[in-house]
């Protein structure tokens, strides 16, 4: 699964992640975008926040191990400051 930016920002955090690691089959998490840097949701970013993979019996089964998954990450992200106005 590609884990989605919900909001353009800097992010701070993503916590929940050993919990999200510990849903019956997920196989691995990533989180490929560094804390303090910043992002930017689809369709203008132009990348995901990172990937969880999981391995199970049924397509089915995958999907809820996923969506599972992605509901225990708390994904913490500071709006950017407003850009100074020019009083000239």
């Amino acid at each position: 699964m590609m884990i989605p930016i919900p909001k353009a920002g800097v992010l701070r955090a993503v916590e929940g992640q050993e919990e999200a690691r510990a849903v019956e089959g997920i196989g691995g998490l990533e989180i490929t975008i560094a804390r303090g840097r910043p992002v930017v949701p689809l369709p203008d970013g132009d990348r995901y926040l990172g990937f969880i993979f999981a391995r199970a019996a049924s397509p089915d089964a995958v999907e809820r191990s996923l969506r599972a998954a992605h509901g225990r990450l708390r994904i913490q992200i500071e709006p950017h400051p407003p850009e100074p106005v020019d009083a000239r």
